[in-house]
């Protein structure tokens, strides 16, 4: 019986010194709504977009046209003792090319605001509260 509770004690010191973390990064390059603008469809060619936007994340070839993705992830992150929770922001933006290496679209993902963080793992019972 007295090993059960050093066991039972180990554990929960094991718990209680696992700490917490919190990290945040981003990847990629963030483009400005502006810039996506300068983008004319039927008028702007390869060469623009690129010296607009920069080199793209990746290209794509789809139904004989060449998409130009551009991408941006905010990541947050936090752990604390045994609960975690990570919450994941993206911006998107396509540029589709016809056969001529013309602009035939631009698709922008919609913009979200920042990442608010959360201190509790599943906005429970924080969620519910009639104050909240």
């Amino acid at each position: 019986m007295k090993s059960g509770r050093y066991v039972l004690g180990f554990i929960m010191v094991g718990l209680l010194l696992q700490g917490c973390a919190f990290i945040r990064g981003n990847y990629g390059e963030e483009l400005r709504q502006g810039d996506i603008t300068t983008i004319q469809k039927g008028i702007s060619t390869r060469a623009d977009v690129a010296a607009v936007l920069g080199a793209p994340d990746r290209i794509v070839e789809a139904n004989s046209r060449e998409i130009f993705h551009y991408y941006h992830y905010d990541i947050k992150s936090g752990s604390v003792l045994i609960f975690s929770r990570t919450n994941i922001k993206s911006d998107d933006t396509f540029v589709i090319f016809d056969g001529a290496g013309i602009v035939e679209e631009v698709v922008a993902g919609k913009r979200k605001g920042p990442l608010e963080f959360q201190f509790w793992p599943f906005d429970w019972p924080f969620h519910y509260w009639p104050f909240h």
